[in-house]
């Protein structure tokens, strides 16, 4: 897929807002990608992971692990482009990022990690935190979108994406638009 359909299917499908936004990251941003609005077509997320797992296909991952929320189905539909397992973290009662629901992983698997948008990759980073409690080195991450301003090192772990988005972000109180008094939507999932 080209960056421009893939552009095209987000500002389509309403994924791509425009206002003022703290992202989960606690960033500011004037867009928001909200990848959930992708995913209510079946077909598109098919067309979409299946496109990203490609880049994935020699790495041979037996399980897809995507951090709550977004990337729960990006993950299954990752997973299913691959043949693989899919799994999700999420946080626990301390707001840590844990596998739950009896989910397990082991050395021997080959893991993805699947997050939807990577701005700062902390969700990441927590997964592969979580990972490597269990000795388990993950074969990749893909994302469908690169937010990130500078590049975000995975200890070597590669990374791929669809599209890279090169949209400002702001600590709070450098943000332009906090100064022009535009209200704050948080849309993300973490919690604070």
């Amino acid at each position: 897929m080209q960056e421009m359909e893939i552009m095209e299917i987000f500002k389509k499908s309403g994924a791509y807002k425009q206002g003022h936004f703290k992202l989960s990251s606690s960033l500011h941003s004037g867009v928001y990608l909200q990848c959930a609005f992708i995913f209510q077509d079946p077909v598109v997320s098919m067309r979409i992971c299946g496109a990203l797992a490609e880049k994935f296909k020699a790495d041979k991952p037996d399980v897809v692990i995507g951090p709550a929320m977004g990337g729960i189905i990006f993950a299954y539909e990752m997973a299913r482009a691959l043949g693989a397992r899919a799994m999700f973290t999420e946080r626990n009662d301390e707001g840590k990022m844990a596998m739950r629901r009896g989910f397990i992983v082991s050395p021997k698997n080959r893991v993805l990690i699947a997050e939807d948008v990577l701005t700062t990759g902390k969700s990441v980073k927590e997964v592969m935190d979580l990972l490597k409690q269990d000795s388990v080195i993950p074969v990749g991450i893909a994302s469908i979108v690169d937010r990130s301003l500078k590049k975000t090192d995975f200890d070597g772990v590669k990374h791929e994406s669809l599209i890279k988005f090169n949209i400002p972000v702001f600590e709070e109180k450098e943000c332009p638009l906090c100064k022009e008094g535009i209200p704050v939507a948080k849309p993300g999932s973490r919690r604070k």
